[in-house]
C-alpha cells in the first residue's frame, strides 16, 4: 500500500464517506447524544458535557463506520485478513458475512476468548498470536495465501468512515470547545479530529486518551514520528503494538494533545458508567475516565463532548469491575 498523505483527507472525501456510511447495507446508526446532566454520572467541574453513545452502535462500537466505508470501496468477493483485539474484528466479521467475502482475523493472545468465539460465529477464521507477532502473521497470510490486508486503523477509507462520527457530533453540538476521544492506533481520533477541524471549528480543542501501558500515540507525539512499544493494558482495544502513520500525521495536525490514564482509572470508569446505566467496555470508557480524573485542562464553563466508543464487554468481564 502506498504512503497516503494527511492532505488526502479533505472535506469532500469525508462528506462522500459520510454518505457511504449512511447508506451502507450494514445499517450503521446515528447514535444518541445525551447531556451529562440528564444522567447520574458524577462531575466535579462546572461545564456542559454531551456524551456520544457509540456503545449503542451496530456491532457494539464505532468500528462499523470505518468498516462500512472500507468494504464499500473494495472488490466484491475478496479474501481479506486483518488484525484486531476484538471490536474491529467483530465489525469486519459482520461485514464479511453480509458481503459474502472470506475473512481472517489475527488476534493478540491477550484479547478475551469470548471475542474470538463471537468473530468465528460470523464464519470468519481466527488465529490468536502474541502481540509482537501480529504483523508477521498478517504478512504471511498476504504472501502465502494471497489475502488482501484491511488495516484496522491505518487506512484512509477507514478513517474517512470514522469521521462520520465527528460530523454527527457537530450536528448535535455545532461549536464544541473540547472533544475527548479514546486513542489506540489513532483511527477514530484522527477521523473525528479531521471532521471537526475541516468543518471550520478552529477553536475546538481535541484530546486523545491513551492507557499509560499502551501510549504509542503519546510517545509518537514526543518523538515526532509513529512509534511502537510492547503494550499492556486492561483496555485491549487501545493497545495495538504501534501508532498508525496516517492517524499520527492527522493527529499531529488536528489534535491538541494526548493525555494518559491508568488501568485503575479505567476500571473505576467502567464501574461508574455501569452504575449509571451505561454498559461501556474498558477501551470505550477512556474519554470518560480522562474527564472525571481531571486529565483534560480548562473545562470550566465549556461545551464538552465525550465519546463512549464501545460497549463490547461480557457479563464475566463486567463482574470483575464491580466494586
Amino acid at each position: 500500500m502506498g504512503e497516503v498523505s494527511a492532505d488526502a483527507v479533505t472535506m469532500d472525501l469525508l462528506r462522500e464517506a459520510r454518505e457511504t456510511v449512511r447508506g451502507s447495507p450494514l445499517a450503521v446508526i446515528n447514535t444518541p447524544m445525551i447531556p451529562w446532566c440528564q444522567t447520574t454520572l458524577p462531575l466535579d467541574v462546572r461545564c456542559n458535557i454531551h456524551i456520544k453513545l457509540e456503545n449503542m452502535q451496530r456491532t457494539g462500537s464505532f468500528k462499523i463506520r470505518g468498516v462500512a466505508n472500507q468494504f464499500a470501496r473494495r472488490p466484491k468477493g475478496g479474501h481479506f485478513v486483518t488484525m484486531s483485539a476484538g471490536n474491529y474484528g467483530k465489525s469486519f466479521a459482520y461485514a464479511s458475512k453480509h458481503y459474502g467475502t472470506k475473512g481472517k482475523v489475527v488476534m493478540p493472545e491477550t484479547a478475551p476468548v469470548s471475542r474470538s468465539i463471537l468473530i468465528q460465529s460470523f464464519g470468519v477464521e481466527v488465529e490468536r498470536v502474541p502481540t509482537t507477532c501480529l504483523m508477521n502473521v498478517v504478512n504471511r497470510c498476504v504472501q502465502e495465501d494471497d489475502m488482501t490486508f484491511l488495516h484496522s486503523y491505518d487506512d484512509l477509507d477507514l478513517i474517512a468512515g470514522h469521521a462520520s462520527l465527528g460530523m454527527e457530533v457537530l450536528e448535535a453540538v455545532p461549536e464544541p470547545d473540547v472533544v475527548v476521544v479514546c486513542c489506540g492506533g489513532g483511527g477514530l481520533l484522527a477521523g473525528v479530529a479531521a471532521a471537526i477541524k475541516l468543518s471550520g471549528c478552529d477553536k475546538t480543542r481535541i484530546y486523545g486518551v491513551e492507557p499509560e501501558g499502551a501510549c504509542t500515540m503519546y510517545r509518537s507525539f514526543i518523538e515526532k514520528r509513529p512509534v511502537g512499544m510492547d503494550t499492556k493494558s486492561i483496555a485491549s482495544g487501545l493497545a495495538p503494538p504501534f501508532a498508525g502513520k496516517l492517524p499520527f500525521d492527522l493527529c499531529q495536525r488536528y489534535v491538541e494533545g494526548i493525555v494518559l490514564i491508568n488501568d485503575e482509572e479505567i476500571k473505576a470508569a467502567v464501574s461508574t458508567l455501569y452504575r449509571s446505566g451505561l454498559v461501556v467496555e474498558p477501551s470505550g470508557s477512556a474519554a470518560f475516565a480522562a474527564i472525571v480524573n481531571n486529565k483534560i485542562p480548562d473545562l470550566e464553563e465549556k461545551n464538552v463532548v465525550c465519546i463512549l466508543s464501545g460497549g463490547n464487554i461480557g457479563k464475566d468481564e463486567l463482574a470483575n469491575f464491580q466494586d
